[in-house]
């Protein structure tokens, strides 16, 4: 789908888009496991994140805290770090730090000056809340998978937030992940940006969105935010 020409209202993804998760979470794994006396290997952390996440996401609902409880458990498992599941809470515990790309808070300040924006995530409202201390704008929609009760790339967020703008006429998505935003807008005809931060290619059967981007401050200029 093309940018539509009157834009009026633009959502992001936010962990991986506008809150750099790879650093935040990586550095929680590095940081408790050398409490035992582990030493682990921040580029193994990140892809067992994605995979062992995904499997647990794809089973019945649970809050994004305990999605987190259980990738601990499972990743320290996969690394040969015996943690004990009783002090898997310090990932969850982590989002609260993790950061938001350098690029985030101005890019959103600029955007939000011309258009309504929103967020939709695979969250929880708790944990998100403590992520907002970082991107301090009143949002004019928030989507989380608390509120669906699903996982992204379900298409329940973005269903919801077509209900609550009320329709797809303007509106365009700004993301990083395209297993998690990219592919499921594309099959629901809705407009998206691909925030490709880290030059991921697709496979031949992937369909490519209309707009890829490396950073936010392209996006922008896409969406005619200088």
């Amino acid at each position: 789908m093309a940018i539509p020409k009157q834009i009026t209202f633009v959502t992001f993804d936010v962990y991986g888009t506008l809150i750099d998760w790879e650093t935040g979470a990586a550095d929680a794994f590095v940081k408790e496991a050398a409490r035992d006396g582990y030493t682990l290997d921040p580029a193994e952390i990140v892809p067992l994140f994605h995979s062992v996440q995904q499997q647990i996401q794809a089973g019945s609902y649970e809050l994004y805290a305990e999605v987190l409880r259980r990738t601990a458990v499972q990743i320290a498992k996969d690394l040969g770090w015996p943690l004990e599941p009783s002090r898997a809470g310090f990932l969850p515990d982590s989002v609260q730090r993790w950061p938001a790309f350098k690029e985030t808070n101005p890019v959103l300040a600029k955007v939000a000056k011309k258009y309504s924006v929103g967020l939709i995530s695979n969250i929880d409202d708790k944990l998100l809340g403590q992520t907002r201390r970082h991107i301090p704008l009143d949002f004019d929609l928030v989507v989380t998978a608390q509120q669906v009760r699903s996982y992204k790339p379900d298409p329940a967020h973005f269903t919801e937030c077509e209900r609550r703008i009320g329709g797809k006429k303007g509106w365009v998505h700004i993301a990083a992940s395209y297993y998690h935003d990219v592919e499921p807008c594309i099959k629901k005809k809705i407009p998206v940006i691909w925030v490709n931060r880290h030059g991921e290619v697709l496979e031949a059967n992937q369909k490519k969105p209309d707009h890829e981007v490396k950073n936010l401050r392209e996006a922008a200029k896409l969406i005619d935010v200088a």
